[in-house]
């Protein structure tokens, strides 16, 4: 468990903070195990199952099936350096894996349940994976994909009873492995690595993002300040456990705040309501979840629900409006802080509780975090002027920024060099400080000598009560060079016409600068997403340039 500061000011904790990382850590023999052996009886984790089971797991759990698992895993011919995927939603499982993993050096890659055969099959050959521990629900598009991936050998499945076929049973060969796996000599740790995520993938296929075990370490800042965790406090992050989400808020910050990991392992279609019961019944202190989620919540009845235990709301993934930010501290009383990061890195930008929330600002950067906004000709941009978010990574590299994009050395000198890692992203920061995202360097739209985040009118859109999801794009024009197109989704009860396209325009007009509004307005039943959520910009804009 970390030592938590407490500044009163955000300069203060700039200051003040540190991070020593012991010579060769290892999350799961450093913090796991040794948690274990001092306090085996503390509570690591709270878990409810679709069905509304509740279970609660020690660190002498984790340790112990950890061990086990890496044990089994060992004997199935898994090692150091080799990669194993793992699709297990958001079940138990999937902590017993990671940090099994961790023990044997061998590279865990957290995968989403959404993949398809076709997806899993350019993953699996693209990283030569070895191994999978997948869910039942996944097994038939895991089976089709088979065929193409031969690297692929051992093959184990949570919520199997016992041996099929070329699946072994998760339970099975925990059970009769040995508990203990005492850390060896040459122990991988420090900046070995340790992790692969594939990014959501906009535009192209997706890269592999290789983190080290110090990763871990980069998300101490996530639990102790953003999330605001003392020793105890239960909170819910509810990303699955496919996406790199799930490590900022399941895992590796909360645990080495003193947290306890609250699971909800809910299957099929998310319900708001549900979700409040749960936040209710089981007294979650500190909550994180996309903007999104917060705007279904605020559609809720909440002085339904007993919510005097919450404490502490976090946000990220997206970008927040203001009416959500709003609303969500007029009906709880409390703000919702938000944060910035990446695939890539841990949190670079947040609002903490020591700070003034500004709503739609991702805050101010992180400690260890040397974030500088540049231009197109790398120069710094003076407040009020939109850049490029960078971070400079000599003579120091953030804690928790990524290794390199494996097997794709270009790329990765095209992300980091001249002593930066470019982002990708857009932002500005105001005369106080606080940085306010615009979107992707590709995603902004220049009209008439102006240019538009699409964030913002998208922001704007969702306003009006007639819509339910926006996504702006520019579109070629010879007059202004680009107009400002949405994409729209409509809630139940409308239907597109002129009169609404007038009324969504009028509307923007209002609520933002006047120039910004869309002057093209298509409604579509579905907009094109990744199966992480984010919605596919570039896919609109090569459709849009295909009708050209």
């Amino acid at each position: 468990m970390i030592t938590k500061l407490y500044p009163q000011t955000y300069e203060e904790f700039q200051a003040s903070f540190t991070l020593e990382i012991p010579e060769k850590y290892n999350f799961a023999f450093d913090m796991v195990d040794t948690t274990a052996a001092k306090d085996p009886q503390r509570l690591a984790m709270v878990h409810v199952d679709d069905a509304g089971q509740r279970c609660e797991y020690t660190f002498q759990y984790f340790s112990e099936q950890s061990s086990r698992l890496a044990n089994a895993l060992q004997a199935l011919s898994i090692g150091h350096g080799d990669k194993v995927m793992l699709i297990l939603h958001r079940r138990v499982e999937f902590w017993t894996a990671m940090l099994a993993l961790h023990k044997l050096g061998a590279l865990g890659v957290p995968s989403p349940a959404l993949l398809t055969a076709k997806d899993i099959d350019y993953r699996v050959n693209f990283a030569s994976i070895k191994g999978m521990i997948i869910d039942t629900s996944v097994r038939n598009a895991v089976e089709e994909a088979l065929p193409k991936c031969p690297s692929l050998s051992t093959l184990i499945m949570a919520g199997l009873d016992t041996k099929d076929g070329d699946w072994h049973s998760f339970d099975q060969i925990v059970a009769r492995s040995n508990p203990t796996f005492p850390r060896p000599k040459d122990a991988p740790g420090g900046e070995d690595p340790a992790t692969i995520f594939f990014s959501s993938g906009t535009t192209g296929q997706p890269k592999m993002v290789l983190h080290t075990f110090t990763y871990p370490f980069g998300h101490v800042i996530t639990g102790s300040y953003w999330h605001d965790l003392e020793p105890g406090n239960l909170h819910l992050t509810l990303a699955d456990t496919g996406w790199g989400k799930s490590l900022w808020g399941k895992l590796y910050g909360q645990w080495l705040a003193g947290g306890v990991v609250f699971v909800w392992d809910f299957r099929g279609k998310f319900e708001p309501a549900k979700l409040l019961q749960i936040l209710e019944e089981h007294k979650i202190t500190s909550f994180c979840a996309p903007p999104t989620v917060y705007r279904f919540l605020i559609r809720e009845d909440l002085t339904k629900y007993d919510l005097s235990a919450l404490k502490h709301c976090t946000t990220a993934g997206e970008l927040l409006n203001e009416s959500v930010f709003e609303a969500w501290q007029e009906k709880l009383g409390m703000p919702i802080y938000e944060g910035y990061g990446q695939t890539e890195t841990t949190l670079q930008i947040a609002t903490f509780p020591f700070m003034k929330p500004k709503a739609g600002s991702i805050g101010k950067p992180c400690p260890g975090w040397d974030v500088v906004l540049l231009d197109e000709k790398n120069e710094p941009c003076p407040p009020g002027v939109e850049g490029e978010i960078c971070i400079r990574i000599s003579p120091h590299r953030p804690v928790g920024l990524f290794s390199c994009y494996l097997q794709e050395e270009e790329k990765t000198k095209c992300a980091m060099s001249d002593g930066l890692y470019h982002t990708g992203d857009k932002a500005w920061m105001d005369e106080d400080g606080y940085f306010w995202f615009l979107g992707r360097v590709d995603d902004l739209i220049k009209s008439s000598g102006y240019r538009i985040g699409p964030f913002e009118v998208e922001s704007a859109l969702i306003t009006h009560p007639a819509v339910v999801e926006a996504a702006v794009t520019g579109i070629p024009d010879p007059d202004r060079g680009q107009l400002v197109k949405a994409t729209v989704t409509l809630a139940t009860g409308y239907t597109p016409s002129m009169e609404l396209t007038k009324a969504l325009q009028d509307h923007v007009k209002k609520v933002t600068a006047p120039y910004k509004y869309p002057r093209i307005i298509e409604y579509v039943s579905e907009l094109p997403k990744t199966i992480s959520g984010k919605i596919k910009r570039a896919e609109i804009r090569a459709k849009d340039m295909e009708k050209a």
